[in-house]
């Protein structure tokens, strides 16, 4: 389907076509479950169900679409002129009759530099997804198509693209380290809401209940904001945005929100950020954030909104680990002598979109004594320790640019944390040399508080049975005088035919 539909592209930007596709995609959805909804309200009229009554629809969480709204009538104009002029009616339509929806959907689809041919060519396309009776199917698979399109534009936009979209593996690695099962789940810079979505996923995977968290984010960037209210009606996943897009850092609309979870991917390095305004900010327990970079910022506004027993995991520049410059090794050392400081996480490059340079995870907890948080039991004591994981020679190229941490890596990392901090079933811990050592906090001291997980791992154990470092140092240097001595014998040759040549 993507190939398709980036065919249908032409010259249009990929950041302007996503919005073109993304909105037909969404179309699509609620009118398949509504159709789905209106067939079983159809079958129940004996019943005193009534199929043209909006509340059926809204009582389990499906969207009221109104005639001209709904696919098939969209379809059976896909080819005309007035297909841009429709849609854009269609979208009015929903707004108007779902509250939830309003000032989300787009509304341009009718502007003279979309062309409408290839308008047409993508309801077609989208109209290919349905499996019959399967209902169900159907629509799960609208929403898997909406996450993969998200993906693929960020990819196509590049740095714009990783404003939006974090990849898939690195949320599954966050979401899988501190296990959102029940409370509250909070991202303060949520993006096109993956977090969310990827949370959901793993409830669902777990046997858990989606009604057992309750969703708050935020993001500054209204079309961004107007994504992710999409991604997550597609999923029917509720969540509690804010009424519209805004500065967490100068706006907070959760000013009293102490939440279970925090899963965050902040803006690396942001300069500018209006600090000049917030001097005096509550927040800044652990020191005022430099003028050039918010990555301090955005910790002290996320431990600001931690319960007490809260723990959160959120991606940060490398230069975080061990930057002294500006105040940010005294903010560090304070966070870390605050005892928040869980786990840090050294990942491999080009992991996201737009930017090739290798990121960390930070892992904070407000309670570290082993005491039961909300989802899980009784943990080991992790007070003055800190889990150190080196996972910089991770990840596969899935192209050029782009690596992707695999399943398999995935699971290491995280059954070492979980085991690390003596979680039930989660089996014993120990130190892995050059992979993953818990440190105490007098080592860090000596490191003047720098986490740069490579100083506490140490080098990888030589494997049993591998070749010694000075056999192979000899062997690979005779080979390499070999291969030179060679090299001369061929350029003698090739000048040798030269010669002949002007001969």
């Amino acid at each position: 389907m993507w190939a398709a539909a980036d065919k249908l592209r032409g010259h249009m930007d990929a950041s302007e076509y996503k919005h073109v596709v993304l909105g037909l995609i969404f179309l699509k959805y609620i009118s398949d479950a509504f159709e789905a909804r209106r067939l079983d309200l159809a079958a129940e009229i004996d019943q005193g169900a009534d199929p043209e009554d909006p509340d059926e629809y809204r009582a389990v969480n499906v969207f009221w679409v109104p005639a001209e709204a709904r696919w098939p009538a969209i379809a059976a104009q896909a080819h005309q002129p007035t297909i841009g002029v429709l849609l854009d009616a269609a979208m009015d339509a929903i707004e108007r009759e779902n509250e939830t929806l309003k000032g989300v959907l787009p509304k341009e689809y009718a502007r003279p530099t979309l062309d409408k041919r290839r308008l047409g060519e993508l309801v077609d396309l989208l109209g290919q997804v349905g499996f019959g009776d399967d209902r169900g199917r159907a629509t799960d698979v609208l929403g898997r198509v909406y996450e993969y399109f998200l993906g693929q534009f960020a990819s196509r936009e590049g740095k714009k693209g990783g404003e939006f979209y974090t990849p898939r593996s690195v949320v599954r690695l966050l979401v899988d380290m501190i296990e959102p099962y029940r409370g509250r789940v909070y991202d303060p810079c949520c993006g096109s809401s993956g977090m969310f979505v990827q949370s959901e996923a793993f409830i669902r995977a777990h046997g858990g209940k989606l009604r057992d968290i309750s969703i708050f984010g935020q993001e500054s960037n209204p079309t961004t904001w107007k994504l992710a209210r999409m991604n997550l009606a597609i999923r029917g996943i509720e969540a509690n945005l804010g009424p519209h897009a805004d500065d967490s850092f100068h706006r907070d609309l959760h000013p009293d929100l102490k939440a279970d979870f925090v899963l965050a991917n902040p803006p690396f390095n942001m300069s500018d950020w209006g600090v000049e305004r917030l001097r005096d900010d509550v927040r800044w327990k652990f020191g005022v954030p430099p003028a050039g970079n918010a990555n301090f910022a955005w910790v002290q506004h996320i431990v600001h909104h931690l319960a007490p027993h809260g723990i959160a995991g959120f991606v940060l520049a490398n230069g975080s680990m061990s930057s002294m410059t500006s105040g940010e090794g005294e903010i560090r050392k304070n966070l870390v002598e605050a005892d928040l400081v869980d786990c840090m996480i050294a990942l491999p490059a080009q992991l996201f979109y737009g930017s090739g340079i290798p990121v960390c995870l930070w892992f904070l907890a407000r309670d570290r004594s082993g005491a039961p948080t909300v989802g899980a039991g009784r943990m080991r004591d992790r007070r003055g320790s800190v889990l150190f994981i080196d996972a910089r020679n991770f990840g596969t190229l899935v192209d050029r640019t782009h690596r992707e941490l695999t399943d398999a890596e995935i699971k290491r990392i995280t059954d070492t944390y979980h085991a690390w901090r003596g979680e039930p079933d989660a089996g014993a811990y120990a130190d892995v040399p050059g992979f993953a050592r818990s440190a105490a906090l007098d080592e860090i001291r000596e490191h003047d508080h720098v986490l740069t997980p490579g100083r506490y791992v140490g080098a990888a154990d030589v494997e049993a049975g591998a070749e010694p470092f000075e056999v192979r140092a000899a062997r690979l240097t005779t080979t390499l005088e070999k291969q030179i001595a060679e090299s001369r014998q061929i350029d003698e040759r090739i000048r040798s035919l030269i010669s002949l040549l002007r001969s």
